[in-house]
This record gives C-alpha cells, sequence and structure tokens, in this order.
C-alpha cells in the first residue's frame, strides 16, 4: 500500500470515529431537547406543576453530574470502551421505564437512571478525542464534533414537536430507547478501545479524591471548568424555560417551537465552525475571550428587554441568536483546554469538569422554574448571569500564560 492509500485510509477512519463519537456524545443532548416541545402536555397529563415538569430536565442533569464522577475514573482504570456499552446499557433500560411512567415521580426518577447512562457519552467521548487526537488537535476536533452534535438540539425540539402533535410526549422516550439501542450497535461495531494509559489504582477511592484535589489546585484548570459551568447554566436556563414561555406564553404550537430552536442552534454551529476553523490561528484562550464577550453582550441585551417587560418572539430570537453563537465558541475550547494536559487521567479531568457543568446547569434550571412569572425574566436574567460569570471566570482565572505543557503525571 502506498503511502497516500495509507494517509488516506487513516484520514477516513478518523473521520468514522469522529462521526460516531459525535452520535455517542448525542445521547446527552438528545435526551434533554427531544422532549421539550412535550413539557407543556406532559405536565397536564400527569397533573404536575411546571417546576415538577422541569425537574425532569433539572433530576436529569443532577444524576448526569454525579454519574460522571464515576464514569471518568471508571474509564481510567477499566478503559473506554466497556465503560461507556455499560451505560448505553443502563440508557436502554431507563427509557423503557420513562416510557411506561404513571407518574410524575416515577418519570422523575426514570430520568435520573436515564442520567446514570447517558453520561457516558460526553465524559467517555472527550476522553477518546484527548486518547486519540492529543492536546494540540483535541480543541479541533471537539470544535467540529460540537458543530456536529448541534445538530441534535437542532432537529430534536423540531422532531420532538412533530411526535408530540401527533402521538403524544411517551412517544418521544420511545425515540430515545431507539436511539439507545441504534447507539450500543455502533459503539460495539466502530468503537476501539482508545486508553493506552490504563491505571489500576484510577478506581481507588484516594487515587479518585487525590487526582481530583490536584485537578481542583490548577488555577488554568479551575478557570476552563467554570467557563465551561457559567455558560452552560447560562444555556441551560434558554433550555428550561424557553418552552413555556414560547409555547404557554406567546402561544405558538410545539412544532413552531421546534422551528425556533433550530434558528438558535444554528447559532450554537456557527460557533462551533468558527471555532474549528481558526483554532490553531487563535488559540483556546482567544476564542474563548471572544465568546465569552459575545455572550455577555447578547445577555446583557435580552436581561434589558426582559426587564423592560418587553416580551414577544424577537426579543427572545435576537439576543439569543448571538449568545449562542458564543456557547458553540466557547465550550469545546474549554473542554479541550481542560483535559488536554492530563493523558494519564483524562477521564478524571473530563469527569469533574462535567460534574460542576451539570450542578451549574441544573441550578440554574431550577431557578427558572421556581421563580417562573409568566415572563422572560427569569430566564434572561438567568442567561445574563452565566454569561457575566463566563467572562469573569475568562479575564481572571485564564490571564496569563497561554495554553499548559502537557502534564503526564496522575
Amino acid at each position: 500500500m502506498s503511502d497516500s492509500q495509507s494517509k488516506s485510509g487513516g484520514r477516513s477512519q478518523g473521520a468514522t470515529l469522529a462521526i460516531v463519537l459525535t452520535a455517542l456524545v448525542s445521547v446527552g443532548p438528545i435526551s434533554t431537547d427531544l422532549y421539550l416541545p412535550s413539557l407543556p402536555s406532559m405536565r397536564f397529563d400527569l397533573a404536575a406543576s411546571e417546576g415538577q415538569a422541569q425537574l425532569t430536565l433539572s433530576a436529569f442533569l443532577v444524576g448526569f453530574a454525579l454519574a460522571q464522577l464515576f464514569q471518568g475514573p471508571l474509564s481510567d482504570r477499566f478503559g473506554r470502551k466497556p465503560v461507556m456499552l455499560g451505560g448505553l446499557l443502563v440508557y436502554v433500560l431507563a427509557s423503557m421505564a420513562c416510557v411506561f411512567a404513571p407518574t410524575i415521580e416515577l418519570l422523575i426518577m426514570g430520568r435520573v437512571l436515564q442520567a446514570l447512562g447517558a453520561c457516558v457519552g460526553p465524559v467517555v467521548g472527550r476522553a477518546i478525542v484527548r486518547d486519540v487526537y492529543g492536546p494540540n488537535d483535541a480543541a479541533r476536533v471537539l470544535s467540529y464534533i460540537a458543530s456536529a452534535m448541534a445538530l441534535a438540539p437542532a432537529v430534536g425540539p423540531l422532531i420532538g414537536g412533530a411526535v408530540q402533535e401527533f402521538l403524544g410526549w411517551r412517544a418521544n422516550f420511545y425515540a430515545m430507547l431507539i436511539y439507545g439501542v441504534i447507539a450500543v450497535g455502533l459503539l460495539l461495531w466502530l468503537v476501539p478501545e482508545t486508553n493506552r494509559y490504563k491505571d489500576p489504582d484510577a478506581t481507588r477511592p484516594g487515587a479518585i479524591l487525590r487526582n481530583y484535589r490536584a485537578l481542583l489546585r490548577e488555577r488554568r484548570y479551575l478557570g476552563y471548568v467554570w467557563v465551561t459551568a457559567a455558560v452552560f447554566g447560562g444555556l441551560f436556563a434558554f433550555i428550561s424555560g424557553s418552552s413555556f414561555i414560547i409555547i404557554e406564553t406567546l402561544g405558538y404550537s410545539p412544532f413552531a417551537f421546534g422551528l425556533c430552536f433550530l434558528v438558535f442552534v444554528t447559532g450554537f454551529m456557527t460557533g462551533s465552525l468558527l471555532s474549528g476553523r481558526f483554532s490553531r490561528r487563535f488559540g483556546v484562550d482567544r476564542l474563548i475571550l471572544i465568546g465569552t464577550s459575545l455572550g455577555l453582550a447578547a445577555g446583557t441585551a435580552g436581561a434589558v428587554f426582559a426587564l423592560a417587560g418587553v416580551l414577544n418572539l424577537w426579543v427572545i430570537l435576537v439576543p439569543i441568536f448571538p449568545f449562542m453563537v458564543g456557547c458553540g465558541m466557547v465550550l469545546p475550547n474549554a473542554f479541550a483546554g481542560a483535559i488536554g494536559p492530563y493523558p494519564r487521567m483524562a477521564g478524571a479531568a473530563s469527569a469533574l469538569l462535567g460534574f460542576l457543568q451539570m450542578v451549574v446547569g441544573a441550578a440554574s434550571g431550577v431557578a427558572v422554574g421556581q421563580l417562573a412569572d409568566g415572563t422572560a425574566r427569569p430566564m434572561m436574567v438567568m442567561i445574563f448571569l452565566g454569561a457575566l460569570l463566563g467572562f469573569w471566570a475568562r479575564v481572571v482565572l485564564l490571564r496569563g500564560p497561554s495554553e499548559p505543557k502537557d502534564v503526564t503525571s496522575g
């Protein structure tokens, strides 16, 4: 085989792996976005309050966050593939439980179980990217994966809205079940084991705590974590509150909400594609600064409109689109910056980042639900606060020299 054929084959295999990883990492977004148009209907069908309905989102995030703390070290110890397989099987069984849940309380429990399985997608998937592409190319690859992965939340509410109108909210959980089965097949067939540094001590409580303590002492790691968590908190405030505002308050159909969500996710995809295109030229930290600045400007505009009592579709669309562009630029670069220096504990670094990200996101969603007053004020103010904290973390915690050198100690 010629060198050109070998390189072509390598690129093809790399592209296939990136596509499959996108599908596996998308289990999380699909689990949150597909049934968003069903929240109002689900609330009435199960005789639940708006806060209880939104708790199906926030409880999912809490379970997602907690499970990551264990799934990451497990993948450092036993390998990426078996841990991801176990998680996906749990997800399939939990999705079946959600389909048949007779009460909101049991549905919330099913969502927590779903989260325990779904979290393997992003936490192990990011570690696989670090294993395969190294610290230098991880930001670029994660950006392209993020832009492709944005198709899930883009088409999720659109498909979920159509399913809701014709088949009802339970059918969306059937769709999650089917997606989980497909994900298991893709994993078994196309994903190799990539962990070359399996650590037999990675799952010992003392080692886990020692690794997490070492990470939390790194100022730059904390900077990437808090940028991620803050921006995601603003993003999840929108995810949690937008369906109620657009469908219930403004009176649009679930399918129309899906079309609006498509516009928002196009913004995220735009930011992610720009990030992938310019990651080598500008570097991780500069792109994060651009993204957080854009998000803060958009979040401020949205909060001003909301606090002034102006509420129509345009005052949601116009600020949220550039906010989403900023999110698309920030998140993949912050992920890469956080896990790049830690090849021997990439799972742990990814897990701790994911845990704090989801905790902040869940708290933001709960706040939006508890403060709901029929206006966009709670949602827009939380978006502004997330953007402000993300900008602060970038300026204060990520100041000084750029990307750190590779760290191989664990």
